[in-house]
């Protein structure tokens, strides 16, 4: 065989196998066009499985009037699920252990239906509780009805440098009482706040637009800003304030006032 007729015979073989990996490729695109809309609509039906049912009107005023009910300081009953709505929903969440989302869906609407308000560490006196283990804030009257139930965020245990002094950010547990409030915001050395309640040296029940789900503050007690006038109102120098971490011990280094 000459070399002319060995080329010839190498370009022969070299386009046969070319067309066999060409019809071969063809066949692997024609099945992935095949597949391709199968797949979009498998997606599209397990994203629409996953989705949450959205709620009708009526359901969410029934969520909120639920609410109410149970003492959750809710908003406008009014089939609107609002800001204030939401926060009420987060300390519904906490109470019950549910993972605080804020989100109404058909199943947290049945365990509204099914749920009791929380009870409080004591009774017997008008008080407010800051239980650190729920992070939710409630009222207590003299008969033992717990009210106004909210979510706040406490101390987050991190130590944090203030005006040369390093400590750890810490709620403290205990017995105290109001001691001194202020107005609107106040630009303090951490940050401004917004109606602040002082119940022992600088640290304060007090409005803030962040109040995340678990404790993220320098030990004060954040809670939601539409509350945060109306809890002020409610709470006059002297008013008592029970911190406590869901135990029955709420001793503290430094208590301001002794159980009535």
């Amino acid at each position: 065989m000459t070399a002319l007729e060995l080329l010839l015979s190498l370009a022969v073989i070299g386009k046969r196998t070319t067309q066999q990996a060409l019809r071969g490729a063809s066949v692997v695109l024609a099945a992935a066009l095949l597949a391709w809309p199968a797949c979009i609509v498998c997606h599209a039906q397990s994203s629409r499985t996953r989705s949450p049912v959205r709620l009708k009107p009526p359901q969410i005023r029934e969520a909120e009037q639920r609410l109410s009910d149970l003492g959750y300081w809710t908003g406008p009953i009014d089939g609107r699920f609002d800001a204030s709505s939401r926060e009420a929903l987060i300390a519904f969440q906490k109470v019950e252990g549910r993972r605080p989302t804020g989100i109404l869906t058909l199943d947290v609407l049945e365990a509204l239906q099914n749920a009791s308000p929380p009870r409080p560490l004591e009774s017997g006196y008008a008080h407010v509780e800051v239980d650190l283990g729920l992070q939710v804030l409630f009222f207590v009257d003299a008969g033992g009805t717990v009210s106004h139930i909210l979510p706040v965020s406490s101390g987050s245990g991190r130590p944090f440098t203030s005006e040369g002094w390093t400590r750890d950010a810490v709620t403290p547990k205990g017995r105290f009482s109001i001691q001194r409030k202020l107005e609107g915001w106040r630009k303090g050395p951490l940050g401004p706040i917004f109606y602040p309640n002082y119940f022992l040296a600088g640290v304060a029940i007090h409005g803030l637009s962040s109040v995340p789900a678990t404790p993220a503050s320098h030990g004060c007690v954040r809670i939601p800003m539409f509350a945060s006038r109306e809890f002020s109102e409610m709470t006059p120098v002297g008013t008592r304030v029970i911190i406590h971490d869901g135990s029955t011990d709420t001793r503290s280094v430094a208590n301001t006032v002794g159980k009535p």
